[in-house]
């Protein structure tokens, strides 16, 4: 079935609804002297663009609704559907049509009108501007004779009237129409100014600008690349200096489309939202610990939006759009919406998944924006370090006086949200009753007031900011640092009077600019949304290892990271404990956040290695560390705050959305590490309860995801129900089992003997363990066994052919289907021969199958052959090949002459040589599990030959009567926890 997903379908249905209104302005543009006819027409033309691309976008869905209807009641009746839609565009585009929808649509003339109205008029103000303006021009560019030829409105959301910014084509040049005050701007090229004077030459700009009373003109800045590494280092140096200025400034919206790269010069092309207000969020009710790290985080540099960060909202799920991140090839495909068979009476509305729009603010087609990390970090500490000595001098305060009554904009709530509440306001649904849906748009503005205090409460103000949305346009804020009250739409006011000049400067000097730094060096992680990155730098592998003291030596790099995860311990008032670190989301990427309660990369990780270490320490197999014991009862705290407040969720009128299934982000992590916990009889008497607490969320949290694999999806709840099954004996947990393991059965693609699962990044399946069928295929066999029966069986016996089928002869390795440029084969836990050995190994550790023996053997040549010397974390890392590497010698089938203690000695040599880099994250310290250092510490302690802990890449069940004696010391040797045979260390 064909698809035609035009712009614009309908344009001719709303000729009828503007045609009036652009005679009439065509009328009064003849009439603006000093305004030439071509002028005219490109005026003209320009707006009736502008009108027919808001209206359409406001009413197609209406319009198809109509076009149904009317070809179910017969006023459609030609012979084939493409005449049937003639038929509909003829009928639609006339007044009288839209007339008679009034009886069902009350409000919606008026509406149409008024936007039209507004767009006219904001046209009409223009030309006057242009022709009493033109002859100023000379200094943004243009000649002294210069005539409009082309322009373009709506470069930008529509603010006040129908007013929107308007890229103008004239006879020697562009520019750029800005209907609101650019003094801002002036003011801000003169701050510059004044430090080139103090510094020398900067690379940092702000196009100038022609001021007038209520509007501006702006150069126009064409985008161009560096042309040579020192151009590029000038760009990355000035993302440096804009940072530490915008801290400064109390700078915020500064996103991808605010940001133009001009060859060494980061251009910031719209700098109205400075001196924005930073107020604290309401309690999230997590704990203290968790609001503190958000207010630090919300404090810092990066609420400027120059830092990658990933979206978390509707439609919105881990795009990137900051001012330096937006990398190519590392956003998220985005569902838009639009006409599906437009040109046929069956046009209905569809979703295509569709690339994120190519901005203009990198300085090369292909950035590699972490080569240049240490000159954006060198660049900041530059101009901070300038801006104390100003302080110091008292010439800082004086300096920013200049910027006092400039007008600035203020955006109390994003335009992701107005433009959803749009886009429900517009609805035919809503436009039927209008009343109801404000009160559900005003019900909705007033909840997000009470968790955002930025947001305006005040039912007046709410009342306005509908008013603007019924016609289109996003509410406009403004004030100016004298003054801080904020002047709103439809002329209300809200917060009171205060002087933000004052406020700001004080927020800046009490900045921790060492955390500061820690944000960047997270944020800029964050632009990498695939794990699969690997980083340029050599190999860190030893070529030949340091065997001495080699104990000793283990107990150190524990000691180390476990201190490091002490220092950066964010504490509250109420015994929780939080942490700020770079982690990943599934379906979103890498983004700075405070730690979440998964055991990936969140506080269920760290509880589990704080655990392993007490016990540990308490056997003797590494050196206890003081205040230890304090820090794991704060994040078990943590673990039951947030606990406590779920369960509290869960029984709310309001439904919240729960986390997700999977195993090692999501509930069954929760579930897993309870379990660990009450084995090492260290979660409290609780621990059981609490985890069948968490399980009460599970059916829903697996009706919520479209999700199938280990690390997120249903695939990995079965493990954690399964341990709760065998520890309770409820059927319930069996029946949850069951029920993922059918559905994984029934939504699997079988073709040709071979299964996989689908999903929008990986349409046509991937593989490996975390993400991918192997994953998928270990759960099923968990459950198959568990129950003996069959299906689950032949259905993971499917998905392993499937990853099996991907071995590639040349790489002799899996192949990797992500399509990462990097590699072409992986050797990793989450993607890769490290994840695919360490599952068919977990289901057959003796083995039996003379397959599991092959698979190991291949596994164990890819990973000493491309898994090693990247980084050390569990997840892709080291340390997590060590685990692989190291059964495998146990068992004789590991890497050629090498021991087990070789292979320690070559990873602590590594350590001790490079420092614990943790991939991703390699240069900030990040406690997480699995993709940061605490993994790294966990499997040091694991390392030991007496130690009994489970290994964390395949979830594993220790048995019930393992741990400690009642004087303290280590039990015989044991079968390790994957049922790999374990040995002691020479």
């Amino acid at each position: 079935m064909a698809s035609d997903l035009a712009a614009n379908p309908f344009d001719v249905s709303l000729g009828c609804l503007s045609s009036s209104a652009l005679d009439q302005l065509a009328t009064q543009l003849d009439q603006i002297v000093d305004l030439g006819k071509r002028e005219s027409q490109a005026i003209l033309l320009a707006t009736q663009s502008s009108l027919h691309a808001v209206l359409h976008d406001k009413l197609v869905r209406l319009l198809l609704l109509e076009l149904n209807a009317a070809r179910l009641d017969g006023r459609l009746y030609a012979d084939n559907s493409a005449e049937r839609w003639g038929q509909f565009l003829a009928l639609s585009s006339q007044r009288r049509f839209w007339e008679n929808l009034g009886e069902h649509y009350p409000g919606l003339l008026h509406r149409i009108e008024t936007i039209v109205r507004n767009r006219c008029a904001a046209s009409e103000r223009f030309a006057v501007r242009w022709a009493a303006d033109r002859k100023d021009l000379v200094g943004l560019g243009l000649s002294s004779s210069e005539e409009l030829i082309e322009i373009s409105f709506g470069a930008g959301d529509s603010h006040r009237g129908g007013q929107t910014v308007a890229l103008l084509h004239c006879t020697s040049g562009r520019l750029t129409y800005k209907p609101r005050p650019v003094a801002v701007d002036a003011s801000l090229i003169e701050f510059i100014a004044d430090l080139e004077a103090d510094l020398g030459p900067l690379t940092i700009r702000v196009p100038k600008v022609l001021v007038r009373k209520d509007y501006g003109w702006a150069e126009f800045v064409e985008h161009r690349y560096a042309s040579d590494e020192g151009e590029l280092r000038g760009f990355y140096r000035g993302i440096g200096h804009w940072l530490s200025l915008m801290r400064l400034l109390g700078g915020s919206d500064m996103h991808t489309e605010n940001l133009i790269a001009h060859g060494m010069s980061p251009v910031v092309i719209d700098c109205e939202t400075l001196f924005t207000p930073r107020l604290p969020n309401a309690p999230a009710g997590f704990g203290d610990a968790l609001d503190e790290a958000n207010r630090l985080i919300g404090s810092s540099v990066m609420s400027i939006g120059l830092l990658p960060d990933r979206g978390i909202g509707l439609g919105w799920h881990g795009v990137d759009s900051s001012a330096i991140g937006s990398l190519p090839g590392q956003q998220p495909l985005l569902p838009r919406t639009g006409v599906v068979d437009a040109g046929t009476d069956q046009a209905r509305i569809g979703t295509i998944m569709v690339k994120a729009p190519i901005a203009q603010n990198h300085p090369s087609p292909d950035p590699a924006l972490s080569t240049y990390w240490p000159d954006i970090l060198g660049a900041f500490d530059e101009m901070n370090a300038h801006l104390q000595r100003l302080d110091s001098e008292g010439a800082l305060h004086s300096r920013l006086q200049r910027f006092a009554q400039c007008l600035i904009r203020n955006v109390p709530r994003s335009t992701e949200v107005y433009s959803e509440l749009m886009r429900m306001l517009w609805h035919p649904v809503s436009l039927h009753n209008e009343a109801e849906a404000r009160g559900r748009a005003h019900d909705l503005l007033a909840k997000m007031a009470s968790k955002v205090p930025a947001a305006p409460d005040d039912p007046a103000v709410i009342d306005a900011e509908i008013d603007d949305l019924l016609i289109a346009d996003i509410p406009f804020f403004s004030t100016t640092p004298a003054k801080g009250c904020l002047d709103g739409p439809q002329g209300t006011q809200w917060r009171p009077v205060y002087n933000l000049l004052d406020t700001t400067l004080q927020h800046w000097m009490s900045a921790d600019f060492e955390l500061e730094r820690h944000v960047i060096q997270a944020a800029l992680v964050s632009a990498y949304i695939n794990q699969g990155w690997r980083p340029d730098d050599p190999s860190m592998w030893p070529a030949k290892a340091r065997t001495e003291n080699l104990e000793w030596r283990r107990r150190k790099q524990i000691d180390g990271i476990m201190r490091k995860l002490m220092e950066t311990a964010i504490h509250g008032v109420d015994g929780s404990v939080a942490w700020i670190a770079p982690i990943f989301i599934p379906n979103i990427g890498w983004a700075v956040k405070t730690l979440g309660p998964d055991l990936y990369g969140g506080t269920s990780g760290i509880a589990l290695l704080l655990a392993a270490h007490l016990r540990e320490s308490r056997a003797g197999r590494v050196d206890p560390i003081e205040g230890l014991q304090e820090l794991f009862n704060a994040t078990l705290r943590t673990l039951e705050i947030g606990e406590t407040n779920r369960a509290r969720q869960r029984k709310g009128s309001v439904k919240v959305r729960p986390l997700p299934p999977g195993g090692y982000w999501g509930l069954g992590s929760m579930i897993w590490t309870r379990m660990i916990l009450e084995d090492w009889e260290c979660g409290g008497s609780e621990g059981l309860h609490r985890a069948r607490d968490i399980a009460k969320d599970m059916r829903t949290a697996a009706e919520s995801t479209d999700m199938h694999d280990v690390l997120s999806g249903i695939a990995g709840a079965i493990p954690a129900l399964l341990m709760l099954f065998e520890r309770t004996g409820h059927d319930q947990y069996m029946d949850m089992a069951h029920e993922l393991g059918d559905r994984l059965c029934k939504e699997a693609v079988r073709k040709d003997g071979k299964a996989f699962w689908t999903h929008e990044k990986w349409p046509a399946g991937i593989g490996g363990f975390a993400h991918g069928v192997t994953g998928v295929g270990w759960a099923l066999t968990k459950i198959a066994r568990a129950t003996n029966e069959a299906r689950y069986e032949e259905v993971a016996k499917e998905a392993f052919a499937f990853e099996d089928s991907f071995f590639d002869i040349a790489e002799q390795n899996w192949l990797d289907l992500r399509g990462l440029k990097e590699v072409k084969s992986s050797a990793a836990w989450c993607h890769g021969a490290v994840g695919i050995g360490l599952a068919r190994l977990d289901l057959d550790p003796e083995l039996k199958d003379e397959s599991t023996r092959s698979v190991l053997r291949v596994a164990v040549a890819a990973t000493s052959r491309l898994g090693l010397g990247w980084n050390h974390c569990a997840c892709h890392g080291d340390l997590g090949a060590w685990e692989l590497l190291d059964a495998a010698i146990a068992l004789g089938e590991g890497p050629d002459e090498m021991s087990r203690e070789e292979l320690l000695a070559h990873v602590i040599t590594s350590l001790e040589d490079n420092g614990p880099a943790s991939g991703m994250t390699r240069d900030i310290f990040s406690p997480s599990l699995m993709p940061g250092l605490g993994g790294i510490a966990y499997q040091l302690l694991k390392a030991h030959p007496l130690s009994e802990l489970p290994s964390i890449l395949t979830m594993a069940v220790p048995s019930s009567n393992s741990g400690m004696d009642r004087d303290g010391h280590a039990t015989a040797i044991a079968a390790s926890c994957s049922g790999v045979p374990t040995a002691s260390l020479s």
